[in-house]
């Protein structure tokens, strides 16, 4: 009986809950990246004022998210600036 409750004390103390629920969450992260990709890989027609171009869905979403963040950045700068100056 020591034998076992040594054995169980030893996973108690290696068991790192923590560590498996973050992984857990990568992997669920990762599987939905995944499919977002896959699933948006259809080619869209993008027009602009004066041309067109045939592209992925995915880099249409991903090009858009980025141009966003930059905007919300460059917004974010320019308001910190004007704090600092008025």
């Amino acid at each position: 009986m020591g034998r076992l409750t040594e054995r169980l004390d030893e996973h108690r103390q290696t068991f790192q809950p923590g560590l498996w629920s973050r992984l857990l969450g990568l992997a669920v992260i990762g599987v939905y990246l995944v499919l977002f990709v896959v699933l948006n890989s259809k080619t869209v027609k993008v027009r602009f004022v004066f041309a067109s171009a045939k592209v992925s869905l995915i880099w249409v979403i991903l090009l858009s998210l980025l141009i966003g963040l930059a905007a919300g950045v460059i917004v974010s700068q320019l308001h910190r600036y004007r704090q600092r100056r008025g």
